[in-house]
């Protein structure tokens, strides 16, 4: 039977990373993105065609999320090399082109398992989306089938509705009273 994560410490972990701009390399853990918000995604491989258009929506949308005190961090079982390649690569040769986040590289899939997404026969992770809280609690969790992605609107909706500090109806939107 598969572990409940929502309500919980937010799996922790230590991955390479690459800059949006594909410039340098570093390292980050889920430590150092206490006292923000996290949106922290999952997509399954760089080089692909639904993947780039889910990273490159929500780097359009970095503004509005930087605006709610959150930060945004793409992982796959992918290399930084392979992310550096992609990001560097013009989009019209099939690249990613500059993000405004970082790019991590889950390649011991160790991440991808902690969180319950790993297609282990597969070898790589399902289309997980995550919001951890400030406090390093996992708030939120979405997994789609890696054919469908995923939207900004509802990330940023139910962010905001998270944030909002109270309970919130169905189709809640920013504005309305809660509950």
């Amino acid at each position: 039977m598969a572990e409940r994560l929502v309500g919980k410490p937010a799996p922790d972990f230590t991955m390479e990373t690459v800059t949006g701009d594909g410039k340098d390399f570093g390292k980050v853990s889920l430590s150092d993105y206490r006292g923000k918000w996290l949106v922290f995604f999952f997509y399954p491989l760089d080089f692909t065609f639904v993947c780039p258009t889910e990273i490159t929506a929500l780097s359009d949308a970095a503004a509005d999320f930087a605006a709610l005190d959150t930060e945004i961090l793409g992982v796959s079982i992918d290399s930084v090399h392979s992310h550096k390649a992609w990001i560097t690569t013009p989009k019209d040769s099939n690249g990613l082109g500059p993000i405004n986040f970082p790019l991590a590289s889950d390649i011991t899939k160790k991440v991808a398992s902690d969180y319950g997404i790993l297609i282990e026969e597969e070898g790589i992770a399902l289309r997980g989306l995550f919001i951890i809280d400030p406090d390093g609690e996992l708030k939120y969790q979405v997994v789609n089938h890696n054919d469908v992605g995923r939207s900004v609107e509802e990330t940023l909706r139910v962010l905001q509705a998270l944030q909002s500090g109270g309970l919130c109806a169905m189709n809640w939107k920013p504005g309305d009273k809660n509950l």
